[in-house]
């Protein structure tokens, strides 16, 4: 018998290819492409960067965003035209988007499982480690070669690419500053992550980090996370600055749209 995250799994994926041929279809905003041929996960990946309006007529270094699920024909075009759009209404400073296309997605996105169930939903998982190593060690340089950065870096997904965003950020906290996850799968392996959530916070640096997250009605994943953010809560730490939004009336198709620019500001602003 299948488990129950066996078919919320299978459940989310039909239910996010049938949204996708519902929502709106995003204008490709102008940007730039590159490919490397990536050492740590042993294939060459695309890469797609967008620069705000004024990029080129400044001197400006800006701080960057990373987001896996970042192929053209993925959330690229979405969050690159959200960036734009509050940049221009001046919500947000300026800052650079790099957008990682999948390949293998749910290998790529997953981190180790014990969970049988959990190895069934793609041919390879597991592979999170290998993904943000690359990132790390190559794309990183490779991004601050290209283009005028700061030290200052974000991470942001949704589901699976949720999952990654909130495993990188308690497993290797020091990556980046700023953490934004929509509905995470923290229902993966078993609930690792929350389960151990206390000890990888006690662990965590003095260098200050801001954590957004929410969750849809989806309850199999709105439970865990609201149990970590009791977690957060009960743990207090000074060095972290965390809102948890919960969103009972979004569904797992709608959330991402439905809180990205409130999870944006917030984050990005550091007025809070």
């Amino acid at each position: 018998m299948k488990s129950v995250y066996y078919i919320l799994f299978t459940g989310i994926m039909f239910l996010t290819g049938y949204s996708n041929t519902i929502q709106p279809v995003d204008s490709i905003p102008e940007h730039e492409t590159f490919t490397i041929q990536s050492k740590q996960v042993g294939e060459k990946r695309v890469i797609n960067v967008w620069t705000p309006s004024n990029y080129k007529k400044s001197s400006d270094l800006l701080p960057v965003i990373y987001m896996a699920d970042g192929g053209i024909k993925e959330d690229f075009p979405h969050i690159a035209n959200t960036l734009d759009k509050l940049i221009k209404e001046k919500k947000i400073k300026p800052i650079i988007l790099v957008g990682i296309e999948n390949t293998q997605r749910r290998k790529d996105l997953t981190g180790f499982t014990d969970v049988i169930e959990d190895k069934e939903i793609a041919p390879i998982v597991g592979e999170s480690e290998k993904f943000r190593a690359f990132i790390k060690e190559e794309l990183f340089s490779e991004i601050n070669k290209r283009y005028r950065t700061t030290n200052e870096k974000s991470l942001i997904g949704e589901s699976l690419s949720g999952l990654f965003v909130m495993e990188t950020f308690f497993l290797t906290p020091e990556m980046f500053d700023n953490y934004i996850a929509f509905d995470p799968s923290l229902w993966w392996n078993n609930q690792y992550l929350v389960k151990t959530a206390r000890e990888h916070l006690t662990q965590l640096s003095a260098d200050e980090k801001r954590i957004w997250f929410t969750s849809s009605n989806t309850t199999e994943i709105s439970t865990y996370t609201k149990e970590l953010a009791n977690i957060f809560k009960s743990q207090n730490l000074p060095n972290l600055t965390w809102t948890y939004s919960d969103e009972p009336d979004e569904n797992h198709a709608t959330i991402f749209r439905a809180t990205k620019e409130k999870a944006i500001i917030w984050t990005l602003n550091k007025t809070e």
